[in-house]
């Protein structure tokens, strides 16, 4: 046994955290969200935007398709779900329907 734990807990270090826009939250309590990252290419030295979804963990139902929200690593959840929704950092605005007509519902 490791003489770092204390009555059998185990010293964790900070889970990761990442930034991203949510895209769907068509499933119960799990949203889908896309995390973009700018690389620079090792050969070309050109910029390029890499782009990665994550399933993540949503307990309260609160983030909805545009909100940038904050993810942390935990657990695995299931299958996919390796992540969870932090906080919600920005709403998306809200989407204004309109009629065939062009009257502002």
């Amino acid at each position: 046994m490791s003489e770092n734990t204390q009555g059998g807990q185990a010293e964790r270090g900070r889970p990761k955290s990442r930034i991203g826009t949510v895209l769907s939250n068509k499933m119960t309590k799990t949203v889908v969200v896309q995390v973009e990252r700018r690389a620079k290419h090792g050969q070309y030295g050109k910029y390029l935007t890499e782009k990665k979804k994550y399933k993540c963990h949503d307990e309260h139902q609160s983030a909805k398709p545009g909100d940038k929200v904050r993810i942390v690593e935990t657990r695995p959840m299931s299958k996919e779900k390796r992540w969870r929704v932090a906080e919600v950092l920005v709403k998306a605005e809200a989407e204004v329907q309109v009629k065939p007509e062009g009257q502002v519902i």
